[in-house]
Parts: structure tokens; C-alpha cells; sequence
């Protein structure tokens, strides 16, 4: 549990640095550069994901359960995550009518993702992976909606080209879900999500 506390302490605790220190992110990276600081941002970022990652599979092998989901909730979280998908990769595909709505599909995705596992995961483990990413998408969708109104410029968007960019992706969305379910969930995480 030590290495899955120690990376969700490295990766939120980097990628947190725009909700609680904003002026010291950006005199930290007048300091050292634009460059030295997406290197280090990325490196934190990748080493706290890698420590996640080994301990939460740690963490799976002497599970402590705290409840037992109902059977039915593993079929809501196969169901949340396709709106997670597609939120996903609306954050990735520019200028989408997602994208333009709900201005931040990372975070609304993140807390889709995390909403729909911690329905569905009942050990320690789980919430505290689960549960860590959902507290934090809360709290950076909230400061970046405090940044958004701060900063109000709407983009005019023909109609036809943010018709295809928003097809586009819920066609990508879709379509990761659907690989998901068909055994990509399985070969990443070791645990098919429909229970086969």
C-alpha cells in the first residue's frame, strides 16, 4: 500500500500544482524554463504513474475488501465508462462540441472513470485509488472553471468542421470502449470488466 500512497503522492500531488500553487508553478518555471520544467513535470509524472501502477497490483494480490459492491453496479461502470472514453478523447481531438461546452473532458472523464470504479471495487485499494483521482478531478475542475471565467474568449466555429471534429469523436470514444470490453481492459489491468 506504501507504493501505491507514494505514487498517488507523486502523480496528483504534480499534476494538483495548478489548484493549490499556481504562482509557484509559474515562478518555478520562470526559474528553471519552460523546457527543464515540462521535463521534470513529465518525469515526477511518469515515475508517480509507474509507483501507482506496482502498487496498486500489490495492493490486489492481499486485498482488504471494506464492502461488496451488488453484482448490477459492474454492469453501471461498464456502462459509465463509455462516456468516460468519449470525454477522453474529446480532451485530445481540438475544437469539438464537447470540447467547447464542457471546456475540461480530462477532468469530467477522470471523474467518470473514478465515479464508475469505485461503484463497482470494494477493497482498500481500490478506494484509495479510485477515490484520490476523484477527489482530485473535483478540485481541478473547480479551479480550472475559477481560470476559465477569469480568462472568458469564446472561439466562433463553423458549424460543418465542429460537426465532423465531434463525430470524430464519439466515433474514437466509442470505439476504445469497445476495445476495452473486447479484452483490452483484461490484457492492461488483468480483470475482465463484464466479470468473464
Amino acid at each position: 500500500m506504501n507504493t501505491l500512497l507514494l505514487g498517488l503522492l507523486l502523480f496528483l500531488g504534480m499534476h494538483s500544482a495548478r489548484i493549490f500553487a499556481e504562482q509557484g508553478r509559474h515562478a518555478l518555471q520562470a526559474r528553471i524554463g519552460a523546457t527543464a520544467f515540462k521535463g521534470l513535470y513529465a518525469v515526477v509524472s511518469l515515475l508517480g504513474f509507474y509507483l501507482v501502477l506496482k502498487g496498486y497490483g500489490e495492493a490486489r494480490l492481499d486485498p482488504v475488501a471494506v464492502w461488496m459492491p451488488p453484482k448490477g453496479m459492474r454492469h453501471l461502470a461498464v456502462l459509465l465508462m463509455l462516456p468516460a472514453m468519449v470525454l477522453l478523447v474529446a480532451a485530445y481531438i481540438p475544437r469539438n462540441a464537447l470540447k467547447n461546452r464542457l471546456k475540461h473532458p480530462m477532468v469530467l472523464s477522470v471523474k467518470v472513470w473514478a465515479l464508475a470504479h469505485l461503484s463497482s471495487n470494494g477493497n482498500v485499494a481500490d478506494l484509495v485509488l479510485f477515490g484520490s483521482f476523484l477527489v482530485w478531478a473535483v478540485l481541478c475542475f473547480r479551479a480550472a472553471r475559477q481560470r476559465d471565467r477569469a480568462a472568458e474568449n469564446e472561439l466562433i466555429e463553423t458549424p460543418g468542421a465542429l460537426r465532423q471534429r465531434t463525430l470524430l469523436t464519439w466515433g474514437i470514444g466509442i470505439a476504445a470502449w469497445l476495445v476495452l470490453l473486447a479484452g483490452g481492459h483484461t490484457y492492461l489491468v488483468g480483470v475482465s470488466p463484464l466479470g468473464m
